[in-house]
């Protein structure tokens, strides 16, 4: 029986269509709504890996519902109901293309591109002598160009995106106070929890005329935590913090020499290794939200996501 979902192939009633994204399957519904499936699959380097990781879906799936509710207050969102743990069913949005990245600490990238001689990204001047995970002054938005699959997104300023009309300016002011918005309330859960939300990703469509919070939200595929404590002893002394993403599973393919460059061979995934990323995801979404986790069965998980999906289909 099938204990991860590496890739759906369902035939839902009203079904227009079905697009398999590196770990989520959308299915059009009658051109609705979407039906977001969240696989087991994980990806690193723009690479999906070849084994499945159990639960992985279910917990990506319900932390980015937990905050779709949490900042429902805050911004509309396309979410309509979670018929099975890794099932969102939400409203067709018409996706704006760019991903709104905001960042509260000088990490990742924008570490690497300011030790490369970068002072100003978007309008924000940076000083002189700053060092690695070190806190901003204010949290920023840079913006990236949302690619097409196997391409890289691209950095742009927010001038840049009115300038060429990707998105309109009042709409793209819009989305950046939603956005800023739903960071701060993050960072006020995440406080609540032991934890530091240092960057993340938030994507953004149009119903009409109606702008929407869609896709994931806050979840460690698309966010960077640190723990509070421990944060500025370890930032003190140089040394890197302790993080709450899947770093580690990057960390993991580079010391075994996989970089997802071409000619490179992904490493064996061995059984204890793939159960370890599978109760790291489970610590990540126990921190993250302050709850325990539930393991709901996965002796035939397409099954009993067909079957979920199904039953609400016929009541919707």
């Amino acid at each position: 029986m099938e204990k991860t979902l590496m890739r759906s192939d369902f035939r839902f009633p009203g079904q227009k269509g079905v697009y398999h994204g590196k770990v989520r399957d959308v299915y059009n519904i009658e051109d609705r709504f979407l039906l977001m499936v969240v696989s087991d699959r994980i990806s690193a380097f723009d690479v999906v890996l070849p084994k499945g990781i159990p639960y992985k879906g279910q917990v990506l799936n319900q932390i980015a519902c937990k905050f779709l509710d949490a900042t429902s207050d805050l911004v509309p969102n396309w979410k309509i109901a979670t018929p099975d743990p890794s099932v969102t069913i939400g409203h067709i949005c018409k996706p704006y293309p760019v991903e709104m990245i905001v960042r509260a600490y000088l990490t990742g990238t924008l570490w690497r591109s300011y030790k490369n001689g970068l002072r100003e990204i978007n309008g924000v001047k940076l000083p002189d002598g700053m060092r690695e995970h070190q806190m901003l002054d204010k949290p920023i938005i840079t913006p990236t160009t949302k690619a097409e699959q196997g391409m890289h997104d691209e950095d742009i300023s927010s001038d840049e995106i009115i300038e060429k009309g990707l998105v309109p300016e009042n709409e793209y002011r819009l989305i950046e106070k939603y956005a800023m918005d739903i960071f701060m309330r993050g960072s006020e859960i995440a406080k609540q929890h032991g934890l530091i939300l240092v960057d993340t990703k938030y994507e953004f469509g149009n119903k009409d005329g109606v702008v929407m919070l869609i896709d994931e939200i806050n979840t460690p595929d698309s966010s960077r935590y640190f723990y509070s404590a421990g944060y500025r002893e370890r930032f003190d002394e140089g040394l890197p913090q302790k993080q709450l993403s899947k770093e580690f599973v990057r960390e993991w393919l580079m010391e075994n020499g996989f970089q997802g460059k071409k000619g490179q061979q992904v490493p064996d995934m061995s059984d204890e290794f793939v159960s370890m990323i599978s109760e790291r995801y489970i610590e990540l979404y126990e921190n993250i939200t302050g709850e325990n986790f539930i393991r709901h069965d996965i002796s035939d998980i397409r099954n009993r996501i067909e079957t979920n999906c199904l039953s609400f289909l016929e009541t919707y």
